[in-house]
């Protein structure tokens, strides 16, 4: 059954759609919407099914709750790289960034809320003769 939805939904995608680009950490998220009745398709499976958990879920759908647009847009998402958590602050990222796309005036309600602004932490590379980034091999006296 979800198959087929998916070639509605690309078949709906091909006409006008707004799009968006998420990072976090090594996770990269390319997000479109186009209007319809609220279906949120992640890597070709729906947002239920990939994520799992409801809290993540909420927090994807946060710039839509704050707009007030919930059951207004379809979403499709592409998303590779990192764990599920940093996979789905990415895809936030980008759907707030779609949204400004799809209607310039949300900027500011969205900028306010800090859903706009891309946490740039990374992992801090391993530097040799250490453990990790910054952690030295324990002392030994003998």
């Amino acid at each position: 059954m979800p198959t087929i939805k998916l070639k509605k939904f690309q078949q709906i995608s091909k006409g006008k759609y707004f799009h968006g680009v998420g990072r976090r950490k090594s996770a990269t998220a390319r997000v479109r919407i186009i209007s319809g009745t609220g279906e949120m398709i992640v890597n070709e499976k729906e947002a239920k099914d990939y994520f799992g958990s409801k809290f993540a879920i909420d927090l994807i759908i946060n710039p839509l709750k704050l707009t007030g647009i919930d059951k207004k847009l379809d979403i499709s998402v592409l998303v590779s790289g990192g764990g599920k958590q940093s996979q789905s602050e990415a895809i936030r990222l980008g759907l707030a960034r779609a949204l400004v796309c799809y209607q310039p005036n949300l900027k500011t309600t969205l900028k306010k809320s800090g859903l706009l602004t891309q946490d740039a932490r990374e992992k801090e590379r391993k530097k040799p003769g250490l453990k990790r980034a910054r952690r030295a091999p324990q002392w030994q006296k003998r």
